[in-house]
């Protein structure tokens, strides 16, 4: 069924007394071959349209995740009913990116309350049992722990707790998807060739990522029958057929004959948590972001009140200030620093008040100001950078120290004509069994720590917490209600900051502090990887500071798939964006 028909569907065979059989009527179903691309219609990176919208707009990384969004708000759904048929059918679509096994998070802004509302659902490790690795990775090393799956408890419970539409409505987009497959783009393809190993681990991923012995080409149309049939059973039965039905069966029964001894009850056991989202002020502002053990907030507080009490502003950008530069770099590195304290609160003291303290942010920035270099370093810059002496262009000579691939992660960025706005993720990361495809749904596992106290996702085996993370969902808010919402999946809790400095500090279009260039925290030995898209005179500035910066890229897809809507304050309409460095598309009627 073309997804023109989809409206058809749910009007035909939706409605509020749900399918019967998970088929489309006769009339729907005519001429349902499926549609032939050509090469020019696949998504692809680069520069995007900003979108606008009067009633509604969303943004995603897939451009028929966005147009399944919108055709929901235009029937009449809600945000919420738009970004779990988004998250249902970007699990399909995006293989490379997420799946249906994996972790959500969820930030709600409801108009007719007043009031935000935060879900979080991650792929959890079994309390009581040793982290369970299935593969061997390189170098001997262990590949990620498999976890009880949170993507469909985290569905099950937004949509029951918001959801307008039916379930089964929800789901259908993402039969169809399945069923007739999506065309393979080059970014698509360019990230299953890298990770391609992994996922030819065992037999069950080698037939689905390989069916013909080969990664599935560009602008060949990729099939998944196994999952459009796990997906209509979900349809009939409800988020449950992953949790406790049969899907959920097979899924232990796998686990079992790896040797992982999970029972069929722990599926059930570890039910999404709503929690109250973080809420602090920023001069004329008030931002919400998830609460621990979500990092974003507790981190984002105290890297904005440094800035503010650094007077970063009156430097000017970072990109043209050698200053501001410096002092953002190095106020990166410390927020991160701090938060190596932050675990679940049901397991660990939080003091979220201290890290939420404006003097605690004046003291850090006074530490910081105060302990700035007081000679030019640019000659310490040269001998150290592997040559006697910098490039002739300005640049010093260290070669790129590329950060390793970011495991996949969808945002959706959602407001609907009601005026209720959505931020939330899905990820591979935190689902299943790792390199394993059980009923066509492939799975990651998770990369949690246990053990490092610096790492971005981390937790503990007793207790039953929820995994600190750094997932970046943020809304922020101007007189009561919000104005701009955004989120990443590529480095959130680094990218959304920056960001989020570009717009409040530096006073940027949400569009244009998107596409600035992006850097990485300061690194132990002083050098900072930023995208070279800055002036040289800047560089040069940063090395009488001490600070080497490698050779890169003008742009980094690691670096973020930034999903943002907002509201223009000149015109009151809505805008909504997708970033150059993955495939999205925004969109709005």
């Amino acid at each position: 069924m073309k997804r023109r028909d989809f409206l058809k569907y749910s009007l035909a065979a939706g409605g509020a007394a749900g399918l019967s059989g998970i088929a489309p009527p006769a009339a729907a179903a005519e001429g349902a071959e499926a549609k032939d691309f050509s090469l020019d219609d696949l998504p692809r990176q680069g520069p995007k349209p900003v979108a606008s919208g009067e009633r509604a707009v969303c943004s995603s990384s897939h451009p028929r995740v966005t147009e399944t969004m919108l055709q929901v708000m235009r029937d009449g759904g809600s945000a919420v009913d738009a970004g779990v048929a988004g998250s249902l059918i970007q699990a399909v679509v995006e293989p490379h990116m997420t799946n249906h096994s994996g972790s959500v998070s969820f930030l709600y802004w409801e108009k007719k309350t007043g009031k935000a509302y935060q879900c979080n659902s991650c792929g959890m490790l079994v309390p009581g049992m040793p982290p369970f690795r299935p593969m061997q990775g390189g170098n001997g090393r262990s590949g990620p722990s498999a976890v009880i799956p949170g993507f469909m408890p985290g569905m099950k419970a937004i949509h029951e707790r918001f959801g307008s539409k039916p379930w089964d409505y929800l789901c259908w987009p993402a039969i169809e998807a399945a069923e007739e497959g999506h065309v393979v783009h080059s970014f698509e393809y360019g990230y299953l060739e890298e990770e391609i190993a992994f996922h030819t681990y065992f037999p069950s991923g080698r037939e689905l990522f390989t069916p013909d012995g080969f990664t599935p080409a560009v602008g060949e149309r990729w099939r998944n029958p196994a999952l459009a049939e796990s997906l209509r059973n979900c349809a009939k039965e409800g988020p449950d057929y992953f949790i406790s039905g049969d899907w959920a069966k097979q899924f232990v029964e796998k686990a079992n004959s790896l040797g992982w001894d999970i029972k069929l009850e722990q599926m059930k056991t570890f039910p999404a948590r709503w929690q109250e989202p973080l809420r602090y002020p920023h001069r004329e502002h008030e931002l919400l972001q998830l609460s621990p053990p979500g990092a974003m907030g507790v981190i984002s507080a105290l890297f904005l009140g440094i800035l503010r009490n650094l007077d970063v502003r009156s430097l000017g950008h970072y990109t043209t200030s050698a200053e501001s530069l410096y002092l953002v770099a190095h106020a990166l590195r410390k927020v991160f620093r701090e938060t190596d304290y932050l675990h679940d609160p049901e397991i660990f003291g939080v003091p979220v008040e201290e890290w939420l303290s404006p003097d605690y942010h004046a003291y850090l920035a006074r530490v910081l100001k105060k302990s700035m270099p007081k000679i030019d370093l640019t000659k310490h810059v040269e001998l150290t950078s592997g040559k006697p002496a910098m490039a002739a262009a300005g640049l010093p000579t260290t070669a790129p120290d590329e950060n390793p691939p970011s495991r996949g992660s969808c945002e959706l960025s959602i407001v609907d004509p009601q005026g209720n706005w959505v931020e939330m993720m899905h990820t591979l990361q935190g689902g299943g069994i790792p390199g394993m495809v059980v009923g066509g749904v492939p799975m990651y596992g998770s990369s949690a720590s246990t053990t490092n106290m610096t790492s971005a996702i981390s937790g503990w085996l007793v207790g039953g917490g929820r995994l600190k993370d750094c997932t970046g969902h943020t809304m922020v808010l101007r007189g009561g209600e919000p104005w701009m919402a955004l989120g990443t999946p590529g480095f959130p809790h680094i990218l959304t900051l920056q960001v989020l400095a570009n717009v409040l500090e530096f006073g940027m279009d949400p569009n244009e502090a998107s596409l600035a260039p992006r850097m990485y925290p300061l690194r132990d030995d002083y050098t900072l990887e930023i995208k070279t898209r800055i002036p040289q005179e800047t560089v040069a500035g940063l090395a009488k500071l001490g600070i080497k910066v490698p050779g890169g890229r003008l742009y980094n897809w690691h670096m973020g798939s930034l999903q943002i809507c907002w509201r223009d304050q000149q015109t009151g309409s809505l805008r909504a964006s997708a970033d150059t460095r993955r495939a999205g598309k925004a969109g709005g009627f």
